[in-house]
């Protein structure tokens, strides 16, 4: 679980939270305990909707009906592949650092970014078996550095290096909204569990646990090795520096450039870890979906090892296209930012289908929970919901406006999706209201 959520961003994280100032830290902290409340809702949904699969989208399904599942799955699908490019945007410039590679051409980013996003499809297609055992290696790997830095770098913290409270030039709600997106984009997979409930033993059980204790580690985990870089390397150069952890760790040990090396190369390969079990993830939901007729049936696809195939590379070829109009405009950390709020206003909405599919049983006749229990329950949803739409608003009009063109996109396609199934006798035909003829030919 917690592999799920700690991603190569974190080791891009702490560049972009100092462009907002050391507000950001607080910034951090309050997403986390949102991100935390989010667990808990979702074990609550698991609760009364286990043993299936596809979470988000089977809550909304089940509350709200076929097309609210179906807008679930599409929107989480555009973070999942969305959120894969965030990852290897913050993963070429590790690539970058590791081998030296400065001022590199647009061509030269999108050929690394392609590498990293067509290496774990690769291995995903290979079989579950294998893919499995890469994840484990990669995810010890991803740890030592974090871990490291969390303990030890705080003996060589200087409070010099620490840049303003508000450093974002404008409002300090401008440098909040700034650190908001990629604190959020960090807790992504806080779901994960849910998402593939089907195949967790108890999900009943284990959903919940594995999503609050993975997400609060992840929080605190965060919030140190976030706040010990902003220390280490001095703020001027943080806010422009692709690989901060390699800054970070070099200034621990007199600017030894074997360890700066060390780390970057442990983070190229937890990155391509990270992304490897995202690939997955990727084609997880949508496969669900497909499986009940609200999803394009190609995604129900299955090689003989049970991987999602179709989806796997469908959603790495849609997630290169976006790659590769990303650095067509712009490099480095702007383009891992963009596609940073991307994945998280896309991945708000479902969050906030959730929160509503709590609230509509939590306030319907059909609820056993009452008194203290009641009231606990309705504040975790009510704040799900504020904390979604907050976020949202946080990401700025240019992420919420790109997201909406390809959510809307979605709905024609739902369009044929339903006219197939009542076709097929799946879904009750709506009863259309005919105007007839009357005995002198008018239609009435």
């Amino acid at each position: 679980m917690i592999g799920s959520i700690i991603g190569t961003g974190v080791f891009t994280m702490p560049a972009v939270m100092a462009g907002a100032g050391t507000s950001s830290i607080i910034t951090l902290a309050v997403i986390a305990v949102g991100a935390v409340l989010l667990g808990v809702m979702f074990g609550q949904l698991t609760k009364r909707v286990p043993s299936v699969d596809g979470g988000l989208y089977a809550y909304s399904r089940h509350e709200f009906g076929d097309f609210a599942g179906y807008l679930t799955a599409w929107c989480y699908w555009i973070t999942c592949w969305a959120g894969n490019a965030a990852i290897v945007a913050s993963w070429v410039l590790y690539v970058e650092s590791l081998f030296g590679i400065e001022n590199p051409s647009a061509w030269t980013n999108l050929g690394i970014a392609l590498t990293g996003l067509w290496i774990p499809a690769i291995i995903n297609l290979a079989g579950i078996r294998q893919m499995a055992w890469f994840q484990n290696l990669t995810v010890v790997l991803k740890f030592v550095p974090l871990v490291f830095v969390a303990i030890f770098g705080w003996f060589f913290v200087s409070s010099a290096n620490f840049g303003p409270f508000n450093a974002s030039g404008g409002s300090l709600y401008d440098g909040i909204g700034i650190a908001a997106g990629v604190a959020l984009f960090s807790f992504i997979g806080v779901e994960c569990a849910s998402i593939a409930a089907g195949r967790v033993r108890d999900p009943r059980r284990n959903v919940g646990r594995a999503s609050v204790i993975g997400t609060a580690a992840s929080g605190l985990l965060y919030v140190a090795v976030t706040a010990v870089i902003m220390g280490l390397v001095p703020h001027d150069q943080l806010v422009d520096d692709g690989a901060p952890f390699v800054a970070g760790i070099q200034s621990m040990f007199s600017g030894a450039g074997w360890v700066g090396k060390a780390v970057a190369l442990i983070a190229v390969v937890s990155g391509i870890g990270a992304l490897n079990g995202w690939t997955l993830v990727t084609a997880e939901m949508p496969f669900a979906a497909a499986r009940d007729g609200l999803f394009p049936r190609s995604f129900a696809k299955e090689d003989r090892n049970g991987t999602p195939w179709f989806g796997i590379i469908a959603s790495t070829i849609v997630a290169s296209v976006l790659m590769a109009w990303s650095y067509s405009g712009s490099t480095g950390l702007k383009v891992f930012t963009y596609l940073v709020y991307l994945s998280v206003v896309t991945v708000a909405i479902p969050y906030f289908f959730s929160a509503c599919s709590q609230l509509a049983y939590l306030v319907s006749r059909r609820r056993k929970v009452q008194g203290w229990n009641l009231a606990r329950d309705l504040s975790i949803a009510g704040v799900s919901a504020l904390f979604s739409l907050w976020v949202t608003f946080a990401s700025g009009y240019q992420s919420v406006y790109q997201a909406m063109v390809l959510i809307l996109i979605g709905i024609p396609i739902y369009s044929f999706l339903k006219a197939r199934r009542e076709r097929l006798g799946l879904v009750p035909e709506p009863i259309d209201q005919i105007e007839e003829p009357d005995a002198r030919g008018v239609l009435r």
